[in-house]
């Protein structure tokens, strides 16, 4: 399956995944300031969040692999990647399972260590 995603702008792919229990929407002030900078910018809403769909499968691993689909059905090359929390987790993974796909890496409020998925119930 497909994840949902906002596209805004043309030019140079850039993609930006949002945290945990969040949706591309949380980026869509930011992502239309790059839009106006030559930038085609995807906010994605990666599985189990916003309009993308739900799946019993929640790990780092499936989510990289949804981006790299995503990536492929779009026909992107090159991407400039920006992952925020959970969002930076896979996007990390992303760009070392996939490094010819990523042209630039930008990570916020996570660090590259392993941390699982989780929520209080």
């Amino acid at each position: 399956m497909l994840l949902h995603s906002n596209i805004l702008g043309e030019g140079k792919p850039f993609i930006i995944l949002h945290g945990f229990l969040g949706s591309g929407d949380n980026w869509k002030t930011l992502g239309l300031q790059f839009s106006e900078k030559g930038y085609q910018v995807h906010l994605i809403d990666q599985r189990n969040h916003g309009k993308s769909f739900h799946d019993p499968e929640f790990n780092y691993d499936v989510m990289a692999k949804d981006l790299k689909h995503y990536c492929e059905s779009y026909g992107l090359e090159s991407i400039v990647l920006l992952g925020h929390s959970m969002g930076g987790k896979t996007a990390m993974l992303f760009a070392t399972k996939y490094p010819e796909m990523v042209s630039k890496l930008v990570v916020a409020d996570i660090s590259p260590r392993y941390y699982p998925i989780h929520h209080d119930r």
